[in-house]
């Protein structure tokens, strides 16, 4: 008995918030159309009038397939009794529902969160531009290390020099020969190599510093307060001017050139001559010579080895921005938006758990209906009828006695008797006792219609 007046209870519920239900659905497709507006129309080009009305047309399309849709849905899926039946509509809910995100929650997440997306896009390009401009300019300058053994062999030989010239150190004999002139010309090879890697050093600085200065204005365009179109334009600027920094950063790198001076140490080595006055000397300037020769050879290998580390180095690949709308931004970087997605899905789904708590009253009223029984389903109408059509009989049952009371009596006649009323009496004030032919239950057999 509670588990029919409960099925009662909540029939009535459903009734109360019918109005309710509509309101809500009409309020979430209007939000979810607002928002596809917002979105759609950055994917639109043309007119401001075209534009306009295509997007509101469209976002008028959504609101009134997403009302239609739901309300389907609220209105059939919970009086599905078979489990067939509810697996279809649960099918059809979720092809529906893939359906609805594709035309509209992805829009609705882009105007929720398609600037911040754009930002993102220019965060990530920027971070992608510094480490192209620092490994750049790390490539360019990595020759400057090989600058300290280059002074010093450069100092090296010109010791050596000053050395021969002054006390005969290496040959025995002071003064000026062959050997002195081979090493001095050894010093002012390595001088020029050196002189040539320390005048890249203030290019490589200059076209650094530039380069910041590029990078420092896109980062203040990416954190700017505004429009993110503009923005974004004046960031696509920049990024090309940087790219090139990038690509003058990468011709200016003096590897190639320091590689190609240690080759030709070695294999441009032309030795002088010995002029000894004497046979014992110029031997002597020989043996010297060999041996100037040998460490050029020791000392070109060395430098070429060290600049063929440095042209090992991985190349800059060139970088090129891309400017991407909203739409096309919260779609790529859909992992940093997770709020902004989970609430432009929610718009758009939430009336799933309205069609979830719909199936769950319905499944609890049927079930506190099936334990109803037909005096159950009587209402307060069907006995009041029941009793007026008992005492409409009752009243025909004391009309047919009185006649056949008469019949086996016979009166004197009248004048002008009277006919018998063939309408009812009218009730008394206690009813009479039922007649044992005729209970108000007879008309307990009809079905319930209306709750």
């Amino acid at each position: 008995m509670s588990q029919a007046r409960n099925a009662r209870a909540l029939r009535g519920h459903i009734a109360s918030l019918e109005t309710m239900t509509r309101f809500v659905l009409a309020t979430l497709a209007l939000a979810s159309g607002v928002y596809t507006y917002l979105g759609v129309r950055t994917l639109l080009d043309g007119s401001a009038t075209m534009v306009f009305f295509a997007a509101i047309i469209y976002s008028a399309a959504v609101s009134v397939g997403i009302y239609g849709f739901w309300t389907y849905m609220i209105r059939f899926l919970p009086e599905m009794r078979e489990a067939s039946s509810r697996a279809w509509m649960l099918v059809m809910m979720g092809v529906g529902s893939v359906m609805i995100i594709a035309m509209s929650s992805w829009l609705n997440a882009a105007a929720l969160a398609g600037s911040a997306a754009v930002e993102q896009h220019l965060a990530v390009t920027l971070e992608g531009y510094t480490g192209d401009l620092e490994q750049a300019n790390s490539n360019a300058i990595s020759a400057l290390s090989l600058l300290p053994d280059i002074q010093r062999a450069a100092e090296r030989f010109s010791r050596l020099a000053e050395d021969e010239r002054n006390s005969g150190a290496l040959t025995g004999t002071t003064g000026s020969g062959s050997v002195v002139q081979l090493l001095t010309q050894m010093a002012a090879q390595m001088r020029e190599l050196e002189t040539t890697i320390a005048g890249s050093r203030e290019t490589v600085r200059v076209l650094f510093e530039e380069g910041q200065t590029h990078l420092a204005t896109m980062r203040g365009l990416v954190s700017a307060p505004g429009a993110i179109a503009p923005r974004s334009d004046q960031f696509a600027q920049e990024s090309v001017a940087l790219a090139g920094v990038i690509a003058s950063l990468q011709r200016t790198s003096i590897a190639p050139s320091v590689s190609r001076a240690a080759a030709d140490l070695s294999a441009g080595f032309i030795a002088p001559i010995a002029d000894g006055r004497t046979t014992d000397l110029a031997g002597r300037q020989d043996v010297v010579m060999a041996t100037v020769r040998e460490s050029v050879s020791a000392q070109s290998k060395a430098l070429s080895d060290a600049a063929a580390e440095i042209l090992a180095e991985p190349k800059v690949v060139e970088r090129r921005y891309v400017p991407i709308n909203s739409a096309e931004a919260v779609l790529r970087y859909a992992r940093d938006f997770i709020p902004s997605w989970a609430g432009a899905i929610s718009i758009d789904l939430l009336p799933a758990a309205l069609v979830g708590i719909m199936a769950v009253v319905y499944g609890a009223m049927r079930r506190g209906e099936d334990t109803e029984t037909d005096l159950d389903r009587l209402t307060a109408g069907d006995m009041m009828r029941a009793l007026d059509i008992q005492d409409a009989i009752a009243a025909r049952h004391r009309a047919a006695a009185a006649l056949a009371e008469s019949d086996a009596h016979p009166a004197a006649p009248e004048a002008h008797p009277e006919p018998v009323p063939d309408t009812p009496e009218p009730r008394p004030t206690e009813r009479p006792a039922v007649a044992e032919n005729v209970t108000p239950l007879a008309f307990s057999e009809r079905k319930r219609t209306d709750p």
